[in-house]
């Protein structure tokens, strides 16, 4: 009987330079005061999620100068997960029942492992602006779902999503958007999972310390991605100074600092709001792309943005007006 491959000594030095940084970080992460207003508070979650999530896209890219796309989604959820629990605990939160660490794993299976791993696979032949540009239909996919589960959508809601995709549609064909049709579907069928992850977050029972309850979603679905990833036979190439700069942006911020802040989103505005930073995120790509690649920012972009920032403001519009009825 063989025995499984042990992790390699790439992955180890990755795992301990992770564990270093988040050891020096602790003291940093324990000064941080949130706003204690409901609207501070959400106005700093969307600024993470806008701003953060649309440069992961970069950060993925060059990434993966070291990383294999699967192993990398893996790696930098697990790790993030694991400080993430780490700095829960030092809390000292309730600790979840059986029932709501079950229900983490599914929603972090599904959010994470599924949808993270799927868009990880796609971008292989997909590029990272129209990855981001296919990403936000999660929006939409979130509004069918809502919709298919009973609630009733609003005139507005379908609105807001209508300008959202006709600004992305834009935005796409103003990039020139390309890929394989392989890739393009393994980034939608991402985007499905997502919009099924925060819609299943937002049902089921969850730990009610909002850190722990991230560590677990996020640590629980990297698992899962990291065992695919090595079960399939990726391995990691050799370690760069920027990939591994990269790694580390995503794990700390791409991942721990923006799941706790869609995740607070997610408890406290409604799906359309919460998923509003998928439209934003491919604003923030091509702006990213202007500034450090040369990109050309062209009418259509402008156009774009435009609609894209008017869906948003229409979101928060019809949210406020629900939460006031």
């Amino acid at each position: 009987m063989t025995t499984p491959p042990r992790l390699s000594s790439r992955v180890q030095v990755v795992a301990a330079g992770a564990l270093r940084v988040l050891n020096t970080l602790w003291p940093l992460c324990r000064s941080i005061r949130l706003p204690q207003s409901r609207s501070g508070r959400v106005a700093l979650s969307l600024g993470v999620v806008y701003f953060v999530w649309g440069s992961t896209y970069l950060g993925v890219h060059v990434a993966l100068g070291s990383f294999p796309p699967l192993l990398l989604s893996g790696l930098r959820n697990l790790l993030a997960g694991i400080g993430l629990f780490v700095f829960a605990m030092r809390r000292r939160p309730v600790m979840p029942t059986l029932l709501e660490v079950r229900n983490a794993g599914i929603v972090g299976t599904t959010l994470v492992g599924l949808s993270s791993g799927m868009l990880a696979y796609g971008m292989r032949t997909v590029g990272t602006g129209t990855a981001a540009v296919m990403v936000a239909t999660v929006p939409l996919f979130a509004t069918v779902i809502a919709a298919a589960t009973g609630r009733r959508i609003a005139k507005a809601e379908w609105v807001a999503v209508a300008l959202g995709l006709a600004g992305i549609g834009i935005l796409s064909h103003g990039g020139g958007a390309s890929g394989t049709a392989d890739g393009c579907l393994a980034i939608l069928g991402g985007a499905l999972f997502w919009a099924i992850g925060a819609h299943l977050a937002g049902r089921l029972q969850l730990p009610s310390d909002l850190f722990l309850a991230t560590a677990l979603q996020i640590g629980l679905g990297g698992g899962v991605s990291t065992l695919i990833a090595w079960i399939t036979g990726e391995r990691m190439m050799t370690l760069h100074f920027l990939p591994a700069v990269a790694f580390f942006y995503l794990m700390l911020v791409g991942t721990m600092a923006a799941y706790v802040a869609y995740g607070y989103l997610i408890r406290h505005t409604s799906p359309l709001v919460a998923s509003s930073c998928m439209y934003v995120n491919p604003v923030v790509a091509v702006a990213l792309g202007a500034l450090l690649l040369g990109e050309p920012v062209t009418a259509s972009t402008i156009v774009a943005t435009v609609l894209i920032l008017g869906s948003v403001g229409l979101s928060f519009i019809f949210d406020d007006r629900r939460r006031g009825a």
